[in-house]
């Protein structure tokens, strides 16, 4: 490890080192996250190639299926080339703006998934809910402005992480221990004050993560409310089965954030590989998982894979669109 004992130069150069207590097994390390990448690339560009073509499924509940499979896309697209470059030509260095950057899109990249999950919330939520105004809520010109208000959110709260990142001193040592730059990892290499740092981090956490699962929350709770006082056993299975499909993919992806964010709490108490694997699980895993899950579970996107690979003509009105109570 490079380490500077007099403390008055700040790095401006960086090394990965991913599981570093691995380093002999880098060329089989990488198969796994390889099929991972794999999966995470076809399955989303063929969730995305089918929303895209089939007009059966324009709609708003497609609309942001389509939305996630495009972020589950972009996610690994902002660190697994560096990480496969680590791991095949053992090439790991990056320029401190490049790291600083890198952490900007991987950061914002996650959060809108985050964004994404809670407006699936809330157009269930409407459906469910409130039926008859559903037309009227749940548009393009809601979802520009929700999705515009969002982003601004995430990318001023990011953006001044970043800011604060870059404006340390990283004199203690130039080697991260892990395959991009996370914030908190980059933190941690600084030989400054960092309790802004960690407030702001914290501050984030709350006003992305933490508000948009209290809007996931309170949409479901409202939902099976309503939907337990359903009198159609029918509509009450169809409900259950769509909104299930919804909260499988929102238990997994808050449940591996809560995890990456527990393993940075106990990092002192726990090996650095087991770190790394956490926090690459919670950025990849979601990506290749989340188009499975709605590839099998949504019946109309089922069907459209099913008949694309059998090289059928797909007939757009065969197919109705679901719809919970409309």
């Amino acid at each position: 490890m490079q380490e500077n004992p007099v403390g008055n130069h700040s790095y401006t150069d960086f090394i990965f080192i991913g599981f570093p207590g691995f380093s002999e097994y880098k060329p089989y390390i990488f198969i796994p996250f390889f099929l991972m990448f794999l999966v995470a690339v076809v399955g989303n560009s063929v969730i995305i190639f089918v929303i895209k073509t089939q007009t059966s499924l324009h709609s708003p509940m497609y609309f942001l299926i389509f939305a996630i499979a495009i972020v589950d896309l972009s996610a690994p697209i902002t660190c697994v080339p560096n990480m496969f470059l680590n791991l095949v030509l053992n090439l790991n260095g990056i320029s401190l703006y490049g790291c600083l950057v890198q952490m900007f899109f991987v950061h914002l990249i996650s959060s809108f998934e985050s964004i994404i999950l809670m407006m699936m919330a809330l157009d269930r939520y409407v459906a469910i809910c409130n039926p008859l105004r559903y037309n009227d809520y749940m548009n393009s010109s809601t979802f520009y402005k929700l999705s515009v208000a969002f982003l601004i959110r995430s990318g001023l709260l990011i953006s001044v992480i970043v800011i604060l990142a870059g404006s340390l001193s990283f004199c203690f040592s130039n080697i991260i221990e892990h395959f991009y730059c996370d914030h908190m990892v980059l933190v941690g290499l600084a030989c400054g004050e960092t309790t802004k740092n960690s407030i702001m981090g914290l501050l984030a956490i709350f006003c992305i993560t933490g508000m948009d699962l209290l809007c996931i929350c309170y949409s479901y709770i409202n939902i099976f409310c309503a939907v337990l006082k359903s009198a159609s056993g029918k509509a009450r299975q169809k409900a259950v089965h769509t909104c299930g499909t919804h909260l499988i993919v929102i238990l997994v992806s808050y449940l591996l954030a809560l995890c990456s964010y527990l393993a940075y709490r106990i990092r002192n108490s726990m090996s650095p590989d087991v770190h790394i694997l956490i926090s690459l699980l919670y950025l990849l895993f979601p990506c290749c998982f989340n188009p499975i899950i709605y590839g099998v579970r949504t019946k109309e996107i089922r069907e459209h894979i099913l008949k694309m690979v059998k090289g059928k003509k797909i007939d757009p009105e065969n197919i109705k669109v679901a719809s919970i109570t409309r």
